[in-house]
């Protein structure tokens, strides 16, 4: 294989993988959520990390290759704005994770020698990229000779050739590769469990306790019951101080949306534009050129079977004769027009072989066409195909005789698929598409059904400038009304919107309620101060936003007053909890057993069965660790104090504890806990080095 064409068709996956195989055992896990000053750093910095900072060019260029990757994957043309941010988020935590990594190679001194990418090259266990890169297509094997002739080759190339570019980028990513192997592998066996922790495990796990409980739940005590005060306030929030920590910083908008979907009469206008299209096409005398100039959505004529088409469409398509036009019809927000170019009986699905030619390497489409020629002619006079796919071939069916396998419908360009869709069995012909000559034999074809080839012509409904412009001035006014807080909510009120709420936005977020691409609103919300009232109006698809900042929740321990609203469910059962406590010690005076003091509350007492200590949850209830830690630290036939759990108040009494048998042999035990430590290491170690470090990102500036 030529140089030019194993890169051209092998580095792609060489490059997009390299990073995402070195780095995915530290890359499972949390999500890596950055913070900092959100417009600091300058114009060409998308970052900073532990010093170095992320140049926006090279990051740019790290997201494209991504996007190109993602919609391959997802077989689209295009990405929307949350798939895009989804893409830039995940080029983003890469990037970090790989600086922070580097640098911990470099502090611990982990080299690669040059013996050992020797060895990862053409040793006898290659590097897995290496064997990606140069597998053949039939075994999925490595193919030595292949990878001998390649290096041989690069050893004759010009030092700065975008070839050994790429080659050298290879290289270093396989070097990276092995350095970040072995930084896992100098975590993964630091880890060590000794035998206390293995029979404490064991007895966690299998010791079993059988108990009776009552409970009142602070469900039982109305809210109106309840009064709190700053003082419960500040108790629960002084108690649950490490709860608070808000890992990057956020914004919450309030803000009011004014619809500018289409009307009735934007669609009526519509409509009659398609129908006016609908005459046109009747009598167009170039079916493409009119599909081409007229539709939405531009798309060849093709031959569809029945089912394929929408459904709006379908049964009537297929019980028309040639030449007759369909629609429009309303369907999926568009007016649909439909053209029966021609009905035949197909093959429902074609074995075909092809020789790919490149007219760039052969001197030009006019050489490219006389070479496909004659092998049309030696293959017809016996040359057998495969040898000369072999030779010619510039694609990876090459190594395979240029077999494409079998194929239905939709599966290949248009022009490729009609020639071998309405060709015979046995036949060999030239054909061009946008990926160059083709030299295709038809090697068989399968079944058959009635196809019809369809011009397809939609219109999209959409908002009128009318609309557009009414939407917007509504908006504009409320603007000019709300000039501060008060404005704003009296405005609301006066002409009855509704006011949304986006709580704790962050900086990379893509998606608000109700709207299409809020980009634009999240870079003003981190550009604000608290209060303050956008000082336009933003434009989405379809709607017109008027905001405000309500709060602004800065990274690290978050103040009482910012999170006030969201814990006062847990202060009142706080509260709760002290008034359903003081009825509980009173049940407990004077009583001796579980039935006692559930007669006195009122309840009866709950027998549970076979509860562990690791798994600490009370059948039918929830998960109570106060209560099942508890158990674990009483004597049999005692009583417990009143235990304030997460669903109410409790008092136990232990029947008794069933031992498990004695364990003999801690080995696997102490196995089965490493392997989960090392698991779970995996995601530790991307937070400490998070954690270790200091980050700030800056693309909100940029993306």
């Amino acid at each position: 294989m030529g140089i030019m064409s194993f890169l051209r068709n092998r580095a792609g996956a060489i490059l997009i993988g390299a990073i995402g195989l070195a780095i995915v055992a530290f890359l499972i896990g949390d999500v890596v959520k950055l913070g900092g000053p959100f417009m600091g750093g300058n114009r060409t910095d998308v970052g900073e990390v532990a010093g170095e900072t992320i140049n926006y060019e090279a990051f740019k260029a790290k997201v494209d290759q991504n996007e190109m990757q993602f919609k391959q994957q997802m077989g689209q043309s295009t990405l929307n704005p949350q798939m895009s941010a989804y893409v830039v988020e995940n080029t983003w935590n890469q990037t970090v994770m790989e600086i922070l990594l580097n640098k911990e190679v470099d502090r611990l001194g982990l080299t690669i020698g040059d013996n050992e990418i020797a060895d990862m090259l053409t040793g006898k266990n290659p590097d897995p990229q290496v064997v990606q890169a140069f597998a053949n297509p039939q075994t999925g094997q490595i193919d030595r000779a292949q990878l001998s002739a390649f290096i041989n080759n690069m050893k004759d190339q010009d030092a700065n050739s975008p070839m050994m570019d790429q080659w050298n980028n290879f290289l270093v990513s396989l070097r990276r590769g092995r350095l970040f192997q072995k930084y896992n592998s100098l975590v993964r066996n630091s880890l060590y469990v000794t035998s206390l922790e293995a029979k404490e495990d064991y007895s966690q796990r299998n010791k079993l306790a059988n108990f009776n409980y009552v409970s009142l739940d602070y469900a039982s005590v109305p809210d109106t019951k309840v009064q709190l005060s700053d003082t419960d306030y500040k108790e629960f929030y002084d108690e649950n101080k490490a709860r608070f920590k808000n890992e990057e910083e956020s914004r919450s908008i309030e803000y009011v949306v004014f619809d500018a979907n289409p009307t009735k009469e934007d669609s009526m206008q519509v409509r009659a534009q398609a129908q006016k299209l609908a005459q046109d096409f009747r009598t167009t005398s170039n079916d493409s050129l009119f599909v081409s100039i007229n539709a939405d959505t531009k798309a060849p004529l093709l031959y569809y079977k029945k089912g394929q088409l929408d459904p709006a469409l379908d049964s009537a398509v297929f019980s028309a004769a040639t030449g007759t036009v369909i629609g429009p019809v309303l369907s999926n927000g568009a007016y649909k027009i439909a053209k029966v170019v021609d009905v035949r009986v197909s093959p429902d699905s074609v074995k075909a072989s092809h020789i790919l030619l490149n007219a760039a390497t052969l001197g030009g489409m006019d050489k490219t066409k006389k070479l496909a020629d004659s092998l049309v002619s030696l293959i017809k006079g016996g040359k057998s195909f495969a040898e000369l796919a072999a030779k010619y071939g510039t694609d990876g069916t090459k190594d395979k005789g240029g077999d494409l396998g079998t194929f239905a419908r939709g599966s290949m360009v248009p022009a490729f698929e009609e020639a071998v869709f309405n060709g015979k069995v046995g036949d060999v012909k030239s054909i061009t598409t946008q990926f160059g000559v083709h030299v295709v034999k038809i090697e068989k074809q399968v079944g058959s059904s009635r196809v019809a080839k369809v011009g397809l012509v939609d219109k999209a409904v959409v908002s009128s400038n009318t609309t557009q412009q009414a939407a917007f001035a509504k908006a504009s006014g409320f603007l000019s009304s709300a000039s501060d807080q008060k404005a704003f909510d009296d405005a609301i009120a006066k002409n009855k919107y509704k006011k949304l709420v986006a709580d704790n936005v962050s900086a990379s977020q893509s998606m608000i309620a109700g709207l299409d691409n809020p980009r634009e609103l999240v870079r003003w919300a981190f550009e604000a101060d608290k209060g303050d009232i956008a000082d336009k109006v933003f434009e989405m698809q379809d709607a017109y936003v008027v905001a405000r900042l309500a709060s602004v929740r800065k990274k690290g321990t978050l103040e009482l007053e910012d999170v006030k609203k969201e814990i006062e469910p847990m202060v009142r059962n706080l509260v709760k909890g002290r008034m359903l406590a003081e009825k509980m010690e009173a049940a407990l005076k004077g009583a001796t057993n579980i039935n006692q003091v559930a007669a006195k509350v009122g309840r009866q007492a709950q027998p549970v069965q076979n509860v562990v200590f690791a798994n600490p949850v009370i059948p039918g209830v929830a998960q109570e660790n106060k209560v099942v830690g508890t158990v674990f630290g009483m004597q049999p036939k005692k009583l417990s104090g009143a235990i304030k759990g997460d669903q109410g108040v409790y008092v136990v009494e232990v029947n008794g504890f069933t031992n498990p048998a004695p364990l003999t042999n801690t080995f696997s035990q102490k196995q089965q806990i490493q392997q989960t430590l090392i698991q779970r290491s995996q995601s530790q170690v991307v937070d400490v080095l998070r954690k270790g470090a200091e980050i700030k990102d800056y693309r909100l500036k940029f993306f």
